[in-house]
């Protein structure tokens, strides 16, 4: 373990030059977590894309750009994928000639298995396949990463210690990511869904639209938080809220009335199984 620290470490001393293929919202995030958190400067990070459009936000906050994928390749050691799912393998065989044993290549395509990546990039390359989810914009995402045959431990150790500056980060096996899928890359709206209903049920007694979407979304960051900080199950920090015959186990029963626990895991098996069928269509 202390080895692959000491790797890990010794990539990021050695100004671990970084590269984005494709510089969308999400590599956009990334990014910016990385420069927040002073992991990579800006001058060692270059993105690539068709157009300046999503372009020129990358240039203003000092990164170097480029239109050509291949130039990526060249100038970067640690390599993100970012391209839509269906424009991925038409990259992959153009940007496949310059992919060397020294590259990290982390695809973030949204039902690109590892399979498909290592039989479209050279024997033995270095990939690991990562999911975020949309708060990774803002440094509290929750990201999952599988690592592919030609990874090593070293590899995950630097994605998970870069990456920690962008939120939650765990490596897990590859037949995770379709229900982090449907946990939190698609749960994410489950929670604005029932953020933008707590605050329409103050309005409803008489609070002002603003005031309430401020405290709901502050309600969940401060539950949210104490669930990660005490590590104690749901359950437990719910029955600590509710007082005998009190405000919160009426509210409770009308919760269950309405199946809402149910409801909820039907989503997630929902976006999870359409994540499947994605991934195989």
């Amino acid at each position: 373990r202390g080895r692959v620290r000491a790797a890990a470490g010794a990539m990021e001393a050695a100004e671990l030059r970084v590269g984005f293929v494709g510089a969308g919202r999400m590599a956009g995030g990334l990014a910016r977590g990385l420069l927040r958190a002073g992991k990579v400067p800006a001058s060692s990070i270059l993105a690539s894309a068709p157009s300046d459009k999503n372009l020129d936000a990358w240039r203003e906050s000092g990164c170097r750009t480029t239109h050509c994928n291949l130039e990526v390749l060249q100038e970067s050691t640690l390599v993100f994928l970012a391209t839509k799912p269906h424009i991925l393998p038409g990259v992959l065989q153009e940007i496949r000639p310059a992919v060397g044993r020294h590259h990290v290549i982390v695809s973030l395509a949204a039902g690109v298995t590892l399979q498909t990546l290592q039989r479209l990039l050279p024997a033995g390359t270095k990939v690991l396949r990562l999911m975020p989810n949309l708060p990774c914009v803002v440094q509290a995402g929750a990201m999952v990463f599988a690592r592919g045959s030609g990874a090593g431990d070293g590899e995950a150790a630097l994605l998970k210690s870069l990456l920690s500056s962008c939120g939650l980060c765990e490596e897990v096996p590859e037949s995770y990511i379709n229900i982090h899928t449907g946990l939190s890359g698609s749960g994410v709206a489950y929670v604005y869904l029932f953020a933008e209903a707590l605050a329409e049920g103050a309005v409803k007694m008489g609070m002002p639209g603003g005031l309430a979407s401020r405290i709901a979304a502050q309600t969940l960051l401060g539950a949210a938080k104490m669930m990660l900080e005490t590590g104690e199950h749901p359950a437990k920090l719910r029955g600590d809220v509710c007082t005998p015959g009190g405000t919160t186990i009426h509210a409770l029963h009308e919760l269950e009335k309405g199946a809402l626990r149910a409801t909820v895991m039907n989503a997630v098996e929902a976006a999870t199984n359409r994540a499947c069928d994605v991934a195989e269509d």
